[in-house]
């Protein structure tokens, strides 16, 4: 288990990191509204890297996310997720409404490059409050499950780069379930040999892997 508590650590203070860089954006955003072009440099990111790893980036190379699962975690109700969060079809719902919104603000603001900025710090702000709500009632991560770049990660590359389970060496001691970030439940996807872990909502963070005592889990 040292090793793990190093392991996390480590991923703990990257988190720590990125929740400044998001609470300075969201902060200073308001007064320099050009910085609220780092929300689509961020999209743009997260969806490039989503093409060859899946969601990795949802672990702490998002700001957002870092935010939540450093600084909100703690105050968090840690209940279950929502199961509508989860759905496919909920999801791409909430993808499409918030898109057209984007859409609608970008088409009237334009071509006023503050005020285009002004409206993404304005988006961001509304639905990282959002998801605070989610996390004071359920879990810190529930926004991540209904948020539009991890939806469309999840459609585009969330089979990319996955999470593998050496069936013959887990005992189904459950640790992996009890650190995932996402509430992934690896275990429950033994087979026979080597199986992979096809929840596409795996944000790759390794926290099973390096928890696991039989090194049964690998990326």
């Amino acid at each position: 288990m040292e090793s793990y508590k190093i392991f996390e650590t480590k991923r703990k203070l990257k988190q720590y990191g990125m929740a400044v860089v998001f609470i300075g954006i969201l902060i200073f955003g308001w007064q320099h509204p050009l910085l609220g072009y780092f929300i689509p440099l961020c999209m743009l990111l997260g969806v490039g890297m989503g093409m060859f790893w899946g969601r990795k980036w949802c672990d702490w190379y998002c700001p957002r996310g870092s935010f939540y699962d450093s600084l909100i975690q703690p105050v968090s109700a840690k209940k279950n997720i929502p199961s509508l969060f989860k759905k496919v079809h909920f999801r791409i719902g909430v993808l499409v409404l918030l898109m057209l919104i984007m859409a609608l603000n970008l088409v009237v603001r334009w071509p006023s490059p503050s005020k285009i900025g002004l409206f993404f710090v304005t988006m961001l702000s509304a639905t990282t409050l959002l998801g605070i709500v989610f996390a004071f009632f359920s879990h810190q991560r529930s926004w991540c499950m209904i948020c539009p770049i991890g939806t469309l990660i999840h459609l585009i590359g969330g089979a990319k780069n996955k999470l593998k389970i050496n069936s013959a060496l887990c005992v189904e001691c459950k640790l992996c379930a009890k650190v995932c970030p996402v509430q992934i439940k690896p275990y429950l996807y033994k087979g026979k040999g080597i199986s992979p872990i096809k929840d596409k909502d795996c944000v790759k963070c390794g926290s099973c892997v390096a928890v696991c005592l039989k090194k049964a889990l690998y990326l």
